[in-house]
């Protein structure tokens, strides 16, 4: 019975430990918003970069939430491989560190951050102010789980169940090491994994060389965690995660093997065990850096000839066709039907993000199949425009309510201006590739840094508007009103800089300036019509007046 007990203890206190991670890393990321973009992408050496990531890692809890977002930068054209690579490494230091300031005995705070935090997140309005409150609860939450952990351990610490555990892992390393990586993959979070290792270590539940196996193999878990989840996307955005986890798992087998057959891991043992665990795992990320960010050119290299790219077979996804996802039999049925219709829009939506993509590359590489595969795709998304048409126009509405529809209305709308936005990108955005493709014409660096910019606001502007689609959130529909006038005033700054480098004359921009401009006005175009999906959410509950988006403190 003691043994069921400890197993729903444990469950419980790391799914705590699970959510506190996750719900202190969304508070963060929902903070900060676009000021992530802005940290990753500023110029800086190779010390800075690291740096960045070292910070960000601290910030949003998460060494892979750092690499995913270094990745994804790095594939639109805002990193270079070598940059992107010191951003990685230092997240993964960053980690290490913020598992020390984590292990620090902080119970007495525990009451305070509940308080302070939950104070913030129910009694205050302003958005920041309850994602402030959201990340205190959090780290609360993280101390509490750890201290459920600890307790969990007193009634089988004198059993023999738990020891037998801990002395066969201190004998096969091999065994630890691959329960590390496990550990940490399945957890989808190396903090909460090696917090679980270093409380075990701290309260004797487990010897120290097995611990150390146990981290190692934790390190090799956090890097693989990454890949899996960037597994679709383009190779650009995988090569640095791959290199990431060629380099931390080789590092993390030759010290396995080094301090298991060569030196004698008792010799890491400076101070308490628990903390001189932690000052292991600060020192293989650190050495990490240094080992690494030398050879950086030659990384690049090897992992440019491990993966080469396959411009094939996105070319093919982008050819492909997508099922229809209307279905005529639930026509007599309201709400079967608006299912239907925004399952619909949500596939239209996908097709358009898909076409929206390949805007960097396009725009970089002038690929003449990807244009001719976005034309197929335009061709798809206005099909789908004509399914919808007939879908609605068979409905037999004196079977629908008022509110129906409205809604069907709504969604008929939308569909035509998801139509339009893919007119855009499929007409407007390939031929101006086409055009300066055969004129040779280029971007200044500032210049083609601004649109890549707005270009990855309206990306998440597209999430958010699938949010919407499907949740008819009301907070979420003024989020995406509201980063539609940012986009707007995006713009009309990229304008006026643009303008201002023209006066300087720059050469690049006069010979892009056409281009410049006519990308940033079918940027603003292609955001306006994803946005449209807001407003009758909006209107229907009394939050968009005929001129404006109503302000928070008019709101009753």
């Amino acid at each position: 019975m003691a043994i069921i007990s400890f197993l729903i203890t444990v469950a419980g206190a790391t799914m705590l430990l699970l959510f506190a991670v996750k719900m202190l890393r969304n508070s963060i990321e929902r903070s900060l918003g676009a000021t992530l973009r802005k940290i990753l992408t500023k110029k800086a050496n190779l010390a800075g970069s690291s740096l960045t990531g070292v910070m960000l890692a601290i910030l949003l809890q998460s060494s892979a939430a750092v690499a995913l977002l270094a990745s994804g930068f790095m594939a639109s054209g805002y990193l270079k491989f070598s940059s992107g690579l010191a951003i990685v490494l230092g997240g993964d230091f960053g980690a290490s560190l913020l598992i020390q300031i984590l292990s620090f005995k902080m119970d007495l705070l525990i009451p305070v951050l509940l308080s302070i935090g939950g104070w913030l997140f129910v009694k205050t309005k302003h958005k920041k102010r309850r994602q402030l409150g959201r990340a205190l609860m959090g780290i609360a939450l993280i101390l509490v789980s750890l201290q459920f952990l600890r307790d969990a351990m007193d009634p089988v610490r004198n059993s023999n169940f738990l020891p037998e555990i801990a002395n066969y892992l201190a004998r096969d390393f091999i065994t630890a090491f691959l329960i590390g990586a496990v550990l940490a993959f399945v957890m989808h979070s190396s903090v909460a994994a090696i917090l679980m290792c270093v409380t075990l270590v701290q309260i004797n539940a487990i010897a120290f060389p097995a611990a150390l196996s146990l981290l190692l193999g934790a390190n090799l878990g956090s890097a693989f965690i990454p890949v899996w989840l960037a597994r679709e996307a383009v190779v650009d955005a995988r090569r640095i995660l791959v290199t990431n986890l060629l380099l931390r798992g080789s590092w993390a087998i030759l010290a396995l093997l080094g301090f298991n057959l060569i030196i004698d891991p008792s010799t890491l043992v400076l101070a308490e065990p628990g903390q001189s665990l932690i000052f292991a795992h600060i020192g293989f990320n650190g050495s990490l850096i240094v080992l690494a960010i030398p050879f950086h050119r030659k990384l690049e290299l090897l992992t440019i000839m491990l993966m080469p790219g396959d411009m094939q077979n996105e070319d093919d996804f982008l050819m492909s066709k997508p099922a229809n996802a209307l279905d005529h039999a639930v026509l007599n049925n309201s709400k079967q039907s608006i299912a239907c219709l925004k399952r619909e829009l949500l596939r239209m939506t996908d097709i358009i993000e898909c076409m929206f993509e390949t805007f960097p590359q396009m725009y970089r590489g002038r690929n003449r199949k990807q244009i001719s595969a976005l034309q197929s795709q335009d061709k798809f998304v206005y099909e789908a425009l004509s399914n919808i048409r007939s879908f609605v126009a068979k409905m037999p509405t004196d079977k629908y309510s008022t509110n129906d529809i409205k809604m069907v209305r709504g969604l008929m709308d939308y569909a035509v201006r998801l139509e339009l936005a893919a007119d855009v990108i499929a007409k407007r955005l390939s031929a101006m590739s086409k055009q300066m493709r055969e004129e040779k014409v280029f971007f200044s660096d500032e210049g083609w840094l601004e649109l890549l910019q707005i270009y990855e606001t309206i990306r998440g502007n597209l999430e958010l508007a699938r949010n919407v689609l499907v949740s008819d959130d009301i907070d979420s529909a003024r989020i995406l009103v509201e980063e539609k006038s940012g986009v707007k005033k995006a713009e009309r700054n990229s304008r006026k800089r643009h303008f201002a480098r023209l006066q300087n004359g720059r050469e690049e921009s006069f010979a892009s300036s056409d281009m410049h401009l006519e990308t940033l006005r079918a940027f603003r175009d292609i955001n306006g019509h994803i946005s449209a999906v807001a407003q009758p959410i909006l209107y229907r509950n009394g939050q968009l007046l005929e001129t404006r988006l109503i302000q928070n403190n008019e709101i009753g």
